[in-house]
């Protein structure tokens, strides 16, 4: 299984979710973690995030990364959404973040914001065939999309979030009627904008996501029923429910919130802007219950990373070997002959195990052999003729993860040489080899020489070699067809096979009923 930790900086609260992707690219979810740091507390009023907002930020990352490298999560995925985005400082935020934890954050826009939200909602619920209304709360912006099960129509960001509204609007403890009055005259003024385009649609369902919309559904189910909501996903409260709930919420101060069962005290202050949000969403849209969703961002970079690296990911699932996986995964990236490569490479490796005796080569070399028989015709991606040149340079400038820059020259070298010029002093890239080095190439590549032309057809006729050692090299050729072509281009190919070994080398076809 593949391990990927996702890391959501959002403006109230810092998410972590661990998963597992499975062979099937579905996803377990391991662990989550939240850390409600109130990032984006002030910054929507002066955007600058705070030195206590910004240390607080630094503490939890810290802390969260740390958690996720020390279970073998490796590979983090980290986005920072409005708080981040729209601060002058948030740049040099995420700079501190990269030099202290080695964390590389991309900062998405609102749209984007909007599609992941759409990717998540959609694998966490089956959404109607009618369009859909979705919005997410967040701390700094709503994310409003229309859609439907099979396609996001519309996505936009609006400047609703209920930390931005709380500071924008409510500037006291005990909110004024003016106050409430320009919070919901902010709130009617962006949905109207927001969903302009969408005026005169009819949602069959309107879907909210967010800890606010969790913790409105836990509020109005243990008034509802007297026990803790059983499931979050696909929970429904009603409007008047939600009207009951604001109306308290309005008339008292940060205590007698607090003594509302089910409220969640982090949200003592910015509560209030997100359940007047919720209701003046359903007055707009005409509707009379609200749909919660439990996956939403975090779900959707998620999803969105498997279906980006769907290929990868397989190849990590096929091959474990980090090293061997990337060599594979950069010569499919090269469009190279892969039954092939990996049929050269087997019958290199096989000369190269049988031969030991002679070479004293060890594993490393071995594995060298391998990465360059693989890869030994990736200069095909360039021009055919000379293509053992091309595949030298592309081999060089690869990026193969795992390899030293020292390897990537002798694999390069030696896949060089599997055809026309044998390796010589005055060929600047195999001279600047060190004399072992250069030793090693000369063996490896007389290897690869003879195990490609065994395997001049591409259909893997000799289908294995047996060697015998004597004043000469005797090849049996296991075949399953006739070799004559493989014979023919790995005889051209022998020369520095005879001049490594220092004895002549012959090619014995043997069939399966025992035919010479």
């Amino acid at each position: 299984m593949s391990k990927l930790a996702v890391i959501d900086i959002g403006t109230n609260s810092i998410h972590m979710i661990l998963v597992e992707i499975c062979s099937d690219f579905s996803c377990k979810v391991m662990d989550r973690f939240k850390d409600m740091v109130r990032l984006g507390d002030g910054t929507f009023t002066n955007h600058v995030l705070s030195d206590s907002a910004m240390l607080r930020g630094l503490d939890s990352l810290r802390n969260l990364t740390m958690l996720a490298r020390n279970k073998g999560f490796d590979r983090i995925v980290a986005t920072a959404t409005s708080a981040v985005r729209e601060s002058k400082n948030g740049g040099e935020f995420l700079q501190i973040v990269d030099e202290q934890l080695g964390l590389e954050v991309q900062v998405i826009t609102g749209k984007e914001e909007a599609r992941l939200i759409y990717v998540g909602v959609r694998n966490g619920m089956a959404l109607p065939d009618e369009r859909a209304l979705i919005a997410d709360v967040g701390g700094g912006s709503v994310e409003v999309i229309v859609c439907n099960r099979t396609q996001m129509f519309s996505g936009k960001s609006l400047k609703l979030g209920t930390i931005r509204l709380k500071d924008l609007c409510l500037q006291h403890d005990l909110p004024t009627k003016r106050m409430i009055k320009e919070l919901e005259k902010v709130i009617h003024r962006g949905l109207e904008s927001g969903l302009k385009s969408a005026r005169n649609q009819i949602f069959s369902q309107v879907i909210v996501t967010s800890g606010t919309a969790a913790n409105l559904a836990e509020i109005i189910y243990l008034r509802r029923t007297g026990k803790p909501v059983p499931q979050l996903n696909l929970a429904t409260v009603q409007l008047d429910e939600i009207r009951a709930i604001e109306a308290e919420l309005i008339q008292g101060d940060t205590g007698a919130r607090l003594a509302i069962p089910g409220l969640d005290p982090k949200r003592v202050d910015t509560l209030l802007p997100g359940v007047m949000f919720f209701r003046c969403l359903l007055e707009l849209t005409g509707q009379k219950t609200l749909t919660i969703c439990d996956k939403a961002l975090r779900e959707g970079l998620i999803y969105d990373f498997i279906d980006r690296h769907r290929d990868g990911l397989k190849a990590e699932q096929e091959i474990p070997n980090t090293r061997r996986r990337n060599v594979i995964v950069f010569g499919r990236r090269c469009h190279y002959a892969e039954t092939h490569a990996l049929h050269v490479a087997k019958l290199a490796l096989q000369l190269f195990d049988q031969l030991k005796s002679l070479h004293s080569l060890d594993e490393q070399e071995r594995e060298w052999l391998e990465y360059a028989a693989l890869l030994h015709d990736v200069g095909y991606l360039i021009r055919r003729r000379q293509h053992h040149k091309h595949t030298y340079y592309l081999i060089k400038h690869g990026d193969l993860s795992g390899l030293t820059a020292d390897e990537v020259d002798i694999v390069a070298n030696i896949a060089r040489y599997h055809r026309r010029a044998m390796p010589k002093g005055k060929h600047a890239t195999f001279q600047e080899l060190s004399k072992t080095r250069r030793h090693v190439v000369q063996v490896l590549s007389a290897l690869l020489r003879i195990a490609d032309g065994l395997d001049r057809s591409q259909f893997s006729v000799v289908q294995s070699v047996r060697v015998s050692i004597g004043p000469s090299i005797q090849l049996n050729l296991d075949c399953s067809a006739d070799p004559e072509l493989e014979v023919w281009a790995a005889q051209k190919r022998a020369t520095l096979f005879e001049k490594v070994f220092n004895r002549p080398v012959q090619f014995v076809p043997q069939f399966s009923n025992g035919e010479q």
